[in-house]
């Protein structure tokens, strides 16, 4: 049996970014990640995603993010275009066009929670604008509203760059539900370490990652071990990985603070969050040395 396709690779690394002491934009820094991410398990990456600080960041700022990481590694980068404003995901979407990424990930409207028809509209606009291909991510506890699979369906069968979908929904059952009925080469990643394996086993080809930045090896283990059908040894090493999956954000240290803190103590240059995320706890770094401790 032929394995699924991954046209972004099994294990995409939803990169922090990172800032110098003053929180300016570090491209020397993002560079030397992106690379170290590569060299330690990640197939991809994802740049200005919320795990990126996607909302404190300007235009220029990814512009240039992109094409510092563009030039630093050769693997699929996808770039964070969505937006609670339609006009401005179309534009951020025909920008990224010109900026060497591979794809782009388009996450659903947040904090105004539009209707089903809005949704349908927003990602169909989105999509009209460029011939990159299109990366839908649903994260309803971000967002506030679930994309229903029904609209999912609808975008799958006729919009032709809609490629797949990132979950973070939280309902495997109902993923089981879309991957019946969409297209054949419509590739699910899910977007929960935790739920990493279980979606696997209703169809996903990889994983849109955040302990990837300090477990991206064991990861890669774990799917290609489910992939080829040892799946006692793809239970085996997720087991090991449940603290990295609860270390990676939490209600006292949201993602991405727990993944700078674990590269900080990793010895790379990454800075910290920019407000409202900057004030980490001071059990952060500590509590970061034990997972990766557990890691060994």
């Amino acid at each position: 049996m032929s394995l699924p396709t991954a046209r972004f690779g099994r294990v995409i690394t939803a990169m922090v970014t990172p800032f110098d002491d003053s929180g300016a934009l570090d491209l020397d820094a993002a560079a030397n990640l992106a690379a170290w991410l590569v060299d330690n398990g990640s197939d991809g990456l994802v740049l200005a995603g919320t795990t990126g600080e996607s909302p404190v960041l300007s235009d220029s700022e990814e512009v240039a993010l992109a094409k510092a990481v563009r030039a630093a590694v050769d693997v699929p980068l996808l770039l964070g275009t969505g937006s609670n404003d339609t006009n401005y995901a179309v534009e951020a979407t025909r920008r990224a066009a010109g900026l060497g990424v591979d794809g782009v990930l388009v996450v659903s409207p947040y904090y105004n929670r539009p209707p089903q028809s809005g949704l349908d509209h927003y990602f169909r606009s989105v999509a009209a604008a460029t011939d990159l291909p299109v990366l839908l991510y649903d994260v309803p506890t971000r967002t506030g509203r679930k994309v229903a699979t029904a609209t999912m369906l609808r975008l799958a069968h006729e919009v032709d760059n809609i490629v797949g979908l990132k979950d973070a929904a939280g309902n495997p059952a109902e993923t089981a539900r879309l991957m019946r009925d969409a297209p054949d080469d419509f590739e699910l990643y899910s977007g929960d370490d935790a739920l990493t394996l279980p979606l696997l086993a209703i169809g996903a080809v990889g994983a849109v990652s955040v302990a990837s930045h300090w477990a991206g090896r064991q990861i890669g283990e774990m799917i290609a071990a489910f992939l080829r059908g040892d799946h006692g040894e793809a239970i085996r090493i997720n087991g090991g990985l449940i603290e990295s999956y609860e270390f990676a954000g939490s209600d006292d240290a949201p993602n991405p603070m727990p993944s700078k803190a674990i590269l900080r103590v990793l010895g790379i240059k990454v800075g910290n969050c920019r407000a409202p995320l900057s004030f980490a706890p001071d059990w952060l770094e500590p509590r970061a040395r034990e997972v990766l401790s557990a890691l060994a």
